[in-house]
C-alpha cells in the first residue's frame, strides 16, 4: 500500500467520524539509542520487563461490510465535502440497474443532469444510449440501458462543466469505490480520460488507452472515449472506434 492510498484511507475514515484506528499487536522491544545498560550474568536474575504490547495503527477496508447503493447514497447525504457542493443544484449518483454484470463510469455531471439529477441525460447521454442498445442490438444481445449501471466520478457538476480538479476527485472518489465494490460488476467501462485514470489510476491519455483491458480490483476495465467527445463533427474516426470498443466490452460481459 503506498502513500497517497493510505493518505485517502485515512482521510475517508475521517470524514466518517472515526479518529482513532488500532490494532493490538504483539512486537520487539524497542532498540536503545542510550548508554547501555547493565550486563545481566548467568548468575543474575534478569529484571528486564517482557516485550511490550504496542498499538499497531490499521486501515479497516474502505468499503463497509455488506454495502449497499442506498446506504452509500444515505452515507454521501446532502453532501458539502468539497467546493463542487457550492454550484450545483442536484446530486448524481448513478442510475440504472444496481445488480448489472456491467458498469459505465463517465467524469461528471452537465447541465441537464445537474437539472435532474440523473447522469447521462444530455446529449452526451443520448448518445451513450445508442451506443449502448445500437450496438447491443447489431450483436445479437438483448440489452437496454437501464439493463446497465451509470455514474461518474463526481457526484456534483464542475463550474462550466470544466474537468474535475484532483482533490476534487479524491473527496468523492471513496462513494464511487464503494459503489463499484457494492455491485462487483463483471466489467467496467470508462468513459473519457478522467474517468478512466480515477478508475485505473494509470496516467496516459485517453487515446492511449482506448481499446485495451485494465483493472479495477481484479475486475477488467475497457477505456473508450466519453460520448460527448464524439458529438464533435471532426470525430467521425473516433465514433468507429468508441463503438469497436463497446462490441469487446458486450461480448466480454454478455456471452
Amino acid at each position: 500500500m503506498n502513500a497517497d492510498e493510505i493518505r485517502r484511507r485515512l482521510e475517508f475514515y475521517q470524514d466518517l467520524g472515526i479518529k482513532d484506528l488500532y490494532k493490538q499487536s504483539r512486537a520487539d522491544p524497542p532498540v536503545r539509542t542510550g548508554p547501555p545498560g547493565p550486563v545481566v550474568t548467568t548468575t543474575q536474575k534478569s529484571t528486564l520487563p517482557a516485550p511490550a504490547v504496542i498499538p499497531e495503527r490499521v486501515l479497516p477496508p474502505l468499503a463497509p461490510d455488506n454495502d449497499t447503493l442506498f446506504q452509500i447514497l444515505t452515507d454521501l447525504g446532502d453532501c458539502h465535502r468539497c467546493r463542487l457542493s457550492e454550484g450545483r443544484n442536484k446530486i448524481v449518483f448513478g442510475v440504472g440497474n444496481g445488480q448489472s454484470p456491467l458498469v459505465f463510469v463517465g467524469e461528471g455531471p452537465g447541465a441537464d443532469e445537474d437539472e435532474q439529477g440523473i447522469p447521462f441525460v444530455g446529449r452526451a447521454g443520448q448518445l451513450l444510449t445508442q451506443m449502448i442498445e445500437g450496438t447491443a442490438k447489431k450483436e445479437g444481445i438483448p440489452l437496454q440501458r437501464a439493463d446497465v449501471y451509470i455514474c461518474n466520478v463526481v457526484k456534483c457538476r464542475p463550474p462550466g462543466n470544466r474537468a474535475p480538479e484532483a482533490d476534487e476527485m479524491e473527496i468523492c472518489g471513496q462513494f464511487l469505490y464503494r459503489q463499484l465494490s457494492a455491485i462487483r460488476p463483471k466489467a467496467i467501462c470508462a468513459l473519457g480520460g478522467t474517468a478512466a485514470r480515477a478508475v485505473t489510476g494509470h496516467k496516459e491519455g485517453v487515446t492511449k488507452m482506448r481499446g485495451r483491458w485494465f483493472q479495477w480490483r481484479e475486475i477488467p476495465v475497457m477505456v473508450t472515449y466519453h460520448p460527448s467527445y464524439l458529438l464533435r463533427a471532426y470525430n467521425q474516426e473516433a465514433k468507429k472506434e468508441a463503438w469497436e470498443d463497446l462490441k469487446k466490452v458486450l461480448h466480454f460481459v454478455y456471452d
